[in-house]
């Protein structure tokens, strides 16, 4: 079950101004940028690169960090993205009680997983 109107707007703000502070400087953003989507219960935060090889101005995404929210348990579900493109628990803290908690984590990286 997806997130109602008011419950994404919410979110998708937290989550704005998380990225709008990371962002890299405008003059490069045109190759490399930090962008999120809501989808479900998901909130993913990824890179979007210019590809080295292929079309002009043709992109890729490479994830960063997404958390789950399990309604049952009241909780939100962190996973870090590996090399080989799957999503993996991020064992430190495999859950946070809120959104703000996991953008917290992100942005504190001690391990280097979300943005290495």
């Amino acid at each position: 079950m997806a997130f109602s109107e008011l419950e994404a707007k919410r979110l998708a703000k937290n989550v704005s101004a998380f990225i709008d502070a990371r962002r890299p400087p405008p003059h490069i953003r045109s190759q490399l940028d930090l962008a999120f989507r809501i989808a479900g219960q998901s909130v993913e935060i990824f890179e979007v690169r210019l590809l080295w090889r292929g079309k002009a101005g043709e992109t890729m995404e490479h994830g960063v960090a997404k958390a789950t929210y399990v309604k049952t348990r009241e909780a939100w579900r962190i996973f870090w993205q590996r090399p080989n493109l799957r999503w993996y628990s991020y064992e430190p803290a495999p859950e946070v009680g809120s959104l703000e908690k996991f953008l917290s984590l992100v942005a504190e990286d001690r391990h280097a997983c979300f943005f290495g």
